[in-house]
């Protein structure tokens, strides 16, 4: 097999990995194998961290749609069927927007869900 001299290709993955670790503490930001379990670990957390913040806007439109309805006299659950049940298929970033900003056009929404409730 013929030898294989990997200078350049070697450099440009170790430079990058070191970039990545620009700012680290010590010696995570100056020598290579410290600094790629230090990379590979961040970008661990960076791709739990995307998944935990719709996690986390998830909860918290709830949190503030539930407010609303309480306000209103109609509990989250309720008012999530009623929507369900009048055909209504607005998703929660809308629903929580709504309920912050338009208190006339919220209100609206829970007298449609109480009818959908009405009939269902």
């Amino acid at each position: 097999m013929p030898r294989v001299k990997r200078g350049t290709h070697r450099r440009r993955s170790r430079k990058k990995t070191l970039d990545q670790a620009s700012g680290y503490f010590l010696t995570k930001s100056k020598l290579y194998r410290a600094a790629q379990e230090a990379v590979e670990r961040s970008l661990r957390f960076a791709y739990v961290g995307r998944k935990n913040k719709k996690r986390d806007y998830r909860a918290l439109w709830i949190v503030r749609i539930n407010a609303a309805c309480r306000s209103e006299g109609i509990s989250y659950s309720k008012f999530m069927h009623g929507m369900r049940a009048a055909g209504l298929d607005l998703d929660r970033k809308v629903l929580a927007e709504l309920a912050v900003s338009d208190d006339a056009a919220f209100r609206n929404l829970v007298a449609a869900a109480k009818a959908g409730l009405e009939k269902a």
